[in-house]
């Protein structure tokens, strides 16, 4: 049980080891005493599930569970996203939401997300009530009460949700602009949803790796490089306008131009509307200048889309976003959501009639040009305490030839290198990982950041 550890959005394990039936049920216990005692248990949960090994019956489980508390449960009668979840919790004005999901992890893992009552991840707050709850599972184990059948009832998630982001483009704009378009799902939950949307709409948009496979073609579910390999050559083989890509549960998005060059979340944007800026603290400094120029205040939290959830319930946030292409907009739900961020950046285009590159070369034009990479690094016990440590230390003045300015601590350690970008270390919420973040001015010089980072915590 002392495996059970909820990161940044949720429980996730690799399966057969921390991932087992039995640690679901806990988990599922443990979110159905929260929602008895902090929600109103009488308005139901909903439950849904993506494409990943034993999701369909690990949900099918955590509903008999929730529903042995008297709880009325909605089990999504097919796989889906997320945020479909999300938006049909806020819709139905339920008491909160499960989905079985490991999001953007390897294969070998699955997971529970929570989703609260307003349609978005669970608050820090909320996250601390539930593992609250889990400590008492833990003593006390799961009760042996029978399910009651009576309380589960099947939930048709795909239909309403589509009907609802359909509303929210100018389809007639995305008419007129004669784009075509590519989408890759990655084999996960989203397959299907982009190109039903736009074929039905009239614009062309065609659609690789839609099928099912809880291995994912043998990659890892993140739409960013190398995994959306197969979204480039799909573009440039097709000659198609821009290709949109999302991860195994359909809430993050990545995006490849129609010249194969990768668009990462950093440079991804929205309407000119009213509202604030948030983004976590591994995101661009181009972000920052967008919104000095809009005379927009701009808000940074650690890594983790609750961070931005919570800012976006309590205050006017018109967009917030982390670098793994996690993005929300006040314009639908304090929420990531792929779907929608393909979506809104397809009619971006079609609104000033370029491609996704023409718009990334005018922000560098107007800016300077902002190059972002991230390393993910597998390391030994006690190497994350150690890299941190030595990255924080005030006696490391220069970092490979770079001298040092200045360091913040929001979530990790992030250091600025004089006048060329800054380098952020980082450990993972979820996996036994090091995430090493690096934005520069050139290209070359972030790989070589990168390689330094990478080299000096190999040798700790």
């Amino acid at each position: 049980m002392d495996t059970i550890r909820f990161g940044t959005d949720g429980w996730r394990g690799i399966i057969g080891e921390d991932f087992t039936p039995e640690n679901a049920r806990m988990v599922a216990h443990a979110i159905a005493r929260y929602v008895v005692r902090g929600e109103d248990a009488r308005k139901g949960i909903l439950v849904g599930y993506d494409h990943r090994y034993e999701s369909d019956s690990v949900a099918a489980a955590v509903a008999e569970v929730i529903s042995a508390t008297g709880t009325p449960v909605w089990l999504a009668d097919k796989p889906c996203p997320t945020p479909a979840i999300s938006l049909l919790v806020r819709q139905r004005n339920a008491a909160g939401g499960i989905v079985v999901t490991a999001s953007h992890n390897p294969p070998s893992w699955n997971g529970i997300k929570y989703k609260a009552s307003y349609g978005s991840s669970a608050l820090p707050s909320i996250v601390a009530q539930i593992e609250g709850e889990l400590d008492v599972v833990r003593t006390t184990g799961v009760p042996p009460l029978p399910p009651r059948k009576g309380c589960i009832q099947p939930l048709e998630p795909v239909a309403p949700y589509l009907d609802t982001i359909e509303k929210l483009i100018d389809w007639q704009r995305l008419r007129d602009a004669n784009l075509r378009f590519v989408v890759d799902p990655m084999h996960g939950s989203a397959a299907g949803l982009l190109r039903e949307l736009f074929t039905r709409n009239g614009v062309t948009c065609d659609e690789i790796r839609g099928t099912r496979d809880p291995r994912f073609g043998g990659v890892h579910p993140e739409p960013i490089e190398p995994h959306i390999e197969a979204l480039r050559q799909a573009v440039l083989a097709g000659n198609y306008d821009a290709g949109f890509a999302a991860d195994g549960d359909g809430d993050r998005i990545g995006a490849i131009d129609r010249d194969g060059s990768f668009v990462d979340p950093h440079q991804m944007g929205t309407r000119h509307l009213a509202g604030d800026v948030a983004k976590t603290c591994s995101v661009t400094k181009l972000v920052d200048k967008l919104a000095a120029k809009f005379d927009r205040k701009l808000h940074e939290v650690p890594v983790g889309f609750k961070y931005i959830c919570e800012l976006m319930l309590e205050q006017n946030i018109l967009i917030g976003g982390e670098e793994s292409g996690g993005i929300g907009t006040s314009l639908y739900l304090p929420e990531r959501d792929a779907s929608v961020s393909a979506l809104l950046l397809a009619e971006l285009m079609s609104w000033h009639r370029k491609s996704l590159g023409e718009l990334i070369h005018a922000l560098h034009q107007e800016f300077g040009e902002h190059h972002y990479g991230r390393v993910d690094l597998n390391v030994k016990p006690g190497q994350k305490e150690k890299a941190i440590a030595f990255f924080s230390d005030e006696k490391l003045t220069r970092f490979h030839s770079w001298p040092i300015s200045r360091r913040e601590d929001v979530d990790g350690i992030k250091l600025y290198l004089d006048e060329i970008g800054w380098v952020m270390v980082r450990a993972s919420g979820t996996e036994n990982l090091l995430r090493v973040y690096s934005e520069t001015t050139n290209p070359d010089v972030t790989r070589r950041v990168l390689r330094a980072t990478e080299a000096a915590i190999s040798g700790l």
